[in-house]
């Protein structure tokens, strides 16, 4: 039965109408203003912002569900906080947070009077000031909404295992369209209402995109009603214009789904027993730029479309529009809201929650106040024991499936891992032996037969990369720590996402207030170079084409060739702070190089020689043989047998690479090596053979400022690939041992005519080795089964 929830009285209705004509007022400000902030002088051309973009049209439905919420959260001291979807809808929630006082007391020449007033409107949108969504620097916010689609994955992250907190997230109509977004909705699914905080998405239907209709302001209300029961929703609705009908109507509902989201957690967590409510959620329909200029030249501006952009433009050329401007700035009774000095007036000033109440200066939307690092096993503890380098196989993701077994055991609140529906393919299955796949839906008896599901969970499974990285990102922006794993051909999906969490972190780090989180870790496995029977969608390495675009502040990417590489990069990875940390590594067997110690060295250098595979110590080499990648490196060393067993008197130096970065100069990248260590380990003068996992063209984009890059022959992958097997797919692509050996023939003049005998061998064993691939649809078992000689 539903509580009976009193309606507002007349003194709450006024005050809370008039803090959101205040909200209303400060963001048409920023779009219009810089100076004569309270209107005390008619307005004047000069006093208008130029501006070729404003952000008004959800503004104001923004700081209208933001103005509720404070309420709630005063009545009932409830920890929340406040996420914005709609794009460039920065206004709606920058003013509210002004007016609550946080934005004042981080940055304080936007003092809470006329002066510090004209500085918060002149530095929105404008060049060296503010953007227009929810940028970092923008107090309590962990979602930018420069590209539409995550808000609710990132709300359900911030959720997860904050059983005190409530994410209220703003959903715009036009995000909502997107796929990203509409799988989002599932999150409902996976929240254990034991353990976990609440989501209250509020569905803004303002009607329009930029000059189109939405789509779900367009069905019908039965239909949308049914569409959100359908994704197991219970919604609520509060539709109209008139704002005092509103504002009851808004305070009645905020409060029911409150009070119902406490019944459902206080029911769950006093009986223990978890299971899927059926969450409240608000559909808001409210006209595109409430409470802005109706028409403007006779043609209908709220409500429509053009409210999306600049309501009227031409302000500044135009003095009846110029005087249109000053009368829908007026309507708000600015003179009502503030006093002499531009300060709101106390009584309003009180309506806002208190402290770290405030949702702009909540802790959880500064997450790094609240993380407290990993308690970690000792990775060593999980190393390969090797015969020897190059003797033994091994799968290398299975030791640190063990490794993120225990780190979940120790850590039961604030690890969770991601993958979708892959951690068992990519042999990290053993983390079900502490934490099973979360689930919240229904159950069948055959589940208990290896289904490994639990409401319990700990472990995040969805077939969508984009709800995945949505829950992760809003997990780790409010102080926890995860990791996440996927297919190298599919981490394509997440590229955007990846691109706006890099620029947010990049942007933080020059935002001092916030404080670090905890990385971005992502495997990225079940690679190119083991597609056996998946074929040629499977084959992409080009992710790392992407990460290398963004900012080298907070990029880095690892390609451990064996367990032990992989699990000492791990363990930096998962404590390291304001990074993505992108890990390259396969989940077959795989030929072992290093053991625990070496590995350890090898990867706190990121580069070195591999002095137990080269022969050159103490004089120069005739050629430089570099590997990165699992595959590539087991061919290049190959390479080196088949150079040295022909050519026993040529001198070969070979260099792995493990922290790809290494290879830009160290004034681009705070990991890149000094020019003359560079020089040192790959000379100036000599042919570099490098044998790499992805696009070779990569490599060449890394080094091209070295001294010695006219020299360096770079192999990849070069789009060549079917239903192949490894070796053969390597000599499709020229990766291959014998592809490598004939490069070091070419380039070397002394073996260009005396080595045309071994090349001629070299071919013809590719065209066995290709034969019999094609035969038995295995490689040839002496090549398969290589391991290193010496």
């Amino acid at each position: 039965m539903n509580p009976v929830i009193p309606a507002l009285s007349e003194h709450e209705l006024t005050s809370i109408d008039a803090y959101w004509r205040a909200c209303n007022y400060l963001a048409a400000g920023m779009i219009y203003l810089r100076d004569n902030p309270l209107l005390r002088q008619p307005l004047q051309p000069e006093h208008i912002k130029q501006r070729l973009l404003g952000h008004w049209g959800a503004s104001p439905g923004l700081s209208f569900a933001y103005v509720h919420l404070n309420r709630l959260i005063n009545k009932y001291d409830q920890n929340a906080i406040f996420l914005a979807g709609p794009g460039h809808g920065a206004p709606g929630v920058l003013a509210p947070t002004y007016l609550e006082g946080t934005y004042s007391e981080i940055y304080p020449n936007k003092g809470e009077d006329e002066h510090g007033l004209r500085q918060f409107f002149k530095e929105f949108s404008f060049p060296g000031g503010i953007g227009s969504h929810c940028t970092p620097e923008t107090p309590g916010s962990i979602h930018e909404g420069g590209e539409l689609g995550y808000s609710i994955s990132h709300a359900f992250g911030a959720a997860f295992d904050n059983p005190d907190l409530l994410v209220t997230v703003m959903v715009g109509d036009g995000e909502a369209e997107t796929g990203p977004l509409a799988t989002a909705w599932h999150s409902n699914k996976f929240l254990n209402p034991v353990r976990d905080g609440a989501v209250l998405p509020i569905l803004h239907l303002n009607g329009y995109k930029i000059n189109n209709p939405t789509l779900l302001s367009r069905i019908s209300h039965d239909e949308l009603e049914n569409l959100f029961k359908g994704y197991g929703w219970t919604p609520y609705f509060v539709e109209g214009s008139d704002p005092a009908t509103m504002h009851r109507a808004m305070a009645t509902t905020m409060e029911q789904c409150l009070l119902e989201i406490r019944r459902v957690q206080s029911e769950a967590r006093s009986s223990g027993i978890p299971t899927r409510p059926r969450w409240p959620m608000i559909v808001l329909r409210s006209p595109k730029g409430w409470t802005g200029p109706k028409e403007v030249d006779g043609h209908k501006v709220e409500g429509y479309w053009r409210s999306h952009q600049v309501p009227m433009g031409e302000v500044r050329s135009k003095p009846e529009r110029l005087t249109q401007l000053e009368s829908w700035l007026k309507s708000y009774r600015p003179e009502e809201l503030f006093d002499a000095n531009g300060r709101l007036i106390p009584e309003l000033k009180a309506l806002a929650p208190k402290g770290n109440r405030r949702m702009s200066a909540n802790l959880h939307a500064n997450g790094g106040l609240l993380r407290k690092a990993l308690r970690m096993p000792d990775y060593r503890d999980y190393a390969a024991a090797l015969p020897g380098p190059g003797k033994m196989s091994a799968e290398n993701t299975r030791p640190l499936g063990k490794f993120l077994r225990d780190i979940m055991a120790q850590n039961m609140h604030n690890f969770r891992v991601f993958g979708p529906d892959e951690n068992a393919s990519n042999k990290l299955d053993n983390v079900y032996e502490v934490s099973k796949k979360v689930w919240m839906a229904d159950y069948l008896p055959e589940d208990a037969d290896g289904g490994e599901l639990s409401p319990d969970g700990r472990v995040m499974e969805i077939l969508s990369e984009h709800t995945l990285e949505g829950w992760l990102e809003g997990y780790l922006l409010t102080g926890r720590h995860g990791f996440f794993s996927t297919y190298e051909a599919f981490v394509h999906v997440i590229d955007s996402m990846f691109n706006q969490h890099a620029k947010w972190l990049d942007m933080s780090k020059a935002v001092s207030w916030r404080a670090p989180v905890s990385s971005l870790n992502l495997l990225i496995t079940s690679t190119v170079w083991r597609q056996d029977h998946n074929g040629f969608t499977h084959q992409d390495p080009g992710f790392l084409d992407v990460v290398v675009n963004k900012s080298p502040a907070v990029t880095r990417i690892y390609l451990p060739p064996d367990v032990n590489t992989l699990l000492a990069i791990s363990q930096e990875c998962l404590t390291s702070t304001d990074l993505i940390n992108v890990i390259v590594c396969d989940k077959q067997k795989h030929l072992q190089f290093l053991d625990m110690d070496a590995a350890i060295a090898h990867c706190t250098k990121g580069i070195g020689i591999w002095e137990w595979a080269s022969n050159d110590d103490g004089v120069e080499p005739d050629v430089v043989i570099a590997s990165a990648g699992d595959i590539p490196t087991k061919e290049a060393l190959a390479a080196v047998v088949l150079l040295r067993e022909n050519f026993p008197a040529l001198k070969i130096r070979f260099v792995n690479v493990v922290d790809l970065y290494k290879l830009t100069p160290n004034i681009e990248h705070p990991h890149g090596l000094h020019e003359r260590d560079f020089d040192s380990l790959f000379t100036v003068d000599k042919p570099v053979i490098f044998n790499f996992h992805g696009y070779p063209w990569l490599i060449h984009r890394l080094a091209y400022r070295r001294n010695g890059h006219k020299n360096w022959h770079v192999r990849g992958y070069k789009e060549k690939g079917s239903i192949n097997t490894p070796l053969e797919l390597a000599i499709q692509n020229q990766i291959d041992r014998y592809s490598l050996a004939i490069d070091v023939i070419d380039r070397i003049p002394s073996l260009q005519v005396a080595g045309a005998h071994v090349k001629d061998r070299l071919r013809d064993q590719q065209i066995a080795c290709c034969n019999y691939a094609y035969e038995h649809g295995v490689d040839l078992p002496e090549a398969n089964d290589w391991t290193w000689p010496y």
